[in-house]
């Protein structure tokens, strides 16, 4: 575990892009590039700092309040505060809302499980550092998001703890999470509130490690204590077996031995492969259609000259080009500012700007969130400066979701099936590990009417990553009055929009 010593907006004209990148040499061209992609203040947060931000099925973001960055001794304050677009569906000139507060169950970790449901409530589970004291806590708390109201949650039978645990929703909807100090992993069925043990097999404990889901439905993982392996979850099984030696060794323990090493994030990409981002600088790749590893590009040496970059805990997000934004801090020694931001694109890491804070935090202190306004990045750190990140990039027109089937008509107060592909993206978008998850696998859905964007809640959604041609669903409510007539609807995954669909309001 960590020890704390520690819009839409202009975008380039891709025209002028293109007529540069002809005259100038592959590496200039790449530093206009990196030039391009900038950062955009959004409202200041009105508690005392912003920590892990979730987004819920109705477009609206839940965002945890702390007292300041957590390199800095910050913790949770058990108050959270909801982010809104506005009337355009940005979230750059957004609004705010809020204190919910679960301070009622003393309950008020600062690092912790958390997953959106396919009933669309939100659940956040165990945690570090509960008011800012050191402990494994059991137990968490469900969000509603119908009611704005938080409700505890009990933990799997016989846990003594549960800590900072990774956790991921499975493609039958189930809610899996791990403890952090031992192999013990637990199924959470959504309806009935009860827990299941799972995960015979596991290699080595859960603590420090993150987990992926593969368009197999499979979940990968690379181990903290088990040399360079990984290990897949099959959940049809509910067994663990080894994935592979991961080319590169990639935990670090920041050369303290009384630690369990640590681990950066590691992200689905939309080619199948994910980036998996060493502790130590190291980075490896894994190819789900292969089930074998390769090396990976080694991070930069920090821009502080101070030694070399890596992410010894720290956050990544899935842009909208199959480019992966990540957050990195010198890991010789660890934990020390600045903070440096890159962009992979398959083959290198591209140094990025970075937000206003990045000279005075390290990689711990972030979170990032994918938007459904153009894939921008929410990223948070501790502070009352919220920022997004505004990529450059497109993404390939195959990967957007599509609506095949859905209604001509909707009223108010009425619920409604869509049908189609993708709805859940090729990724579950924002990565950090065991200590926050904040997932965008499920669908969104968009209604645009005379000029105004309204989200409109979806639940009951078919879960999984780069479902392909499989035709998968959700239902969605319009539960408030947005007027009558002509309007378009769009289902939104990882911040990218389907064809728009003519629809009517009566």
């Amino acid at each position: 575990m960590k020890r704390l010593h520690m819009q839409v907006t202009r975008q380039q004209n891709r025209e002028t892009f293109q007529k540069f990148a002809m005259v100038l040499t592959t590496l200039l061209a790449w530093c206009c590039l990196a030039s391009a992609q900038h950062w955009v203040a959004l409202p200041t947060f009105p508690g005392n700092g912003a920590g892990t931000a979730i987004l819920q099925t109705d477009g609206d973001v839940l965002v945890q309040e702390l007292t300041g960055p957590a390199s800095g001794g910050g913790s949770a304050t058990g108050n959270w505060y909801v982010l809104h677009p506005d009337a355009s569906g940005s979230y750059e000139t957004g609004f705010w809302g809020g204190p919910v507060s679960t301070i009622s169950y003393s309950y008020a970790p600062l690092y912790f499980a958390s997953a959106v449901l396919p009933d669309s409530r939100i659940i956040i589970e165990g945690g570090e550092y509960n008011f800012g004291f050191l402990n494994d806590t059991v137990g968490g708390t469900l969000y509603n998001p119908t009611t704005a109201s938080f409700h505890n949650m009990g933990a799997p039978k016989l846990w003594a703890k549960i800590g900072d645990a990774p956790s991921v929703i499975l493609p039958n909807g189930r809610f899996m999470m791990g403890d952090c100090c031992s192999t013990n992993e637990a199924i959470l069925n959504p309806t009935t509130l009860s827990w299941t043990s799972t995960g015979a097999g596991k290699a080595d404990a859960n603590s420090e490690e993150g987990w992926t889901l593969l368009p197999n439905g499979k979940v990968l993982t690379v181990d903290t204590q088990n040399g360079s392996e990984s290990e897949l979850y099959n959940y049809t099984t509910g067994k663990w077996s080894l994935a592979g030696n991961t080319y590169y060794h990639l935990p670090y323990n920041c050369a303290n031995p009384k630690i369990v090493p640590e681990v950066g994030p590691a992200v689905l990409r939309p080619n199948g492969t994910v980036l998996a981002t060493g502790a130590n600088g190291y980075t490896s790749i894994y190819h789900v259609t292969q089930g074998n590893w390769t090396k990976g590009p080694i991070f930069p040496p920090n821009s502080a000259g101070q030694g070399q970059d890596g992410v010894a805990d720290g956050p990544a997000a899935l842009l909208v080009d199959g480019n992966v934004l990540v957050m990195a801090s010198n890991i010789n020694p660890c934990n020390i500012t600045p903070s440096d931001f890159f962009e992979f694109n398959g083959t290198k890491f591209v140094s990025v700007p970075g937000p206003p804070n990045a000279s005075n935090e390290v990689s711990f202190d972030g979170r990032m969130l994918v938007l459904p306004n153009g894939g921008h990045i929410l990223f948070t750190d501790g502070t009352t400066d919220v920022e997004a990140y505004i990529p450059v990039g497109a993404p390939n027109s195959s990967w957007a979701p599509t609506i095949t089937s859905y209604p001509a008509t909707i009223t108010q107060g009425g619920t409604y099936t869509l049908k189609g592909t993708q709805f859940n993206g090729l990724s579950q978008g924002a990565a950090y590990g065991d200590d926050s998850q904040s997932a965008t696998n499920f669908p969104l859905v968009r209604l645009t009417i005379r000029g105004i964007v309204n989200y409109l809640p979806t639940k009951h959604f078919t879960m999984g990553v780069a479902t392909g041609t499989k035709v998968v669903q959700t239902a969605f409510t319009l539960p408030f009055f947005v007027g009558k007539g002509a309007a378009t609807l769009e289902v939104v995954a990882n911040g990218i929009p389907s064809k728009a669909v003519s629809i009517t309001v009566k």
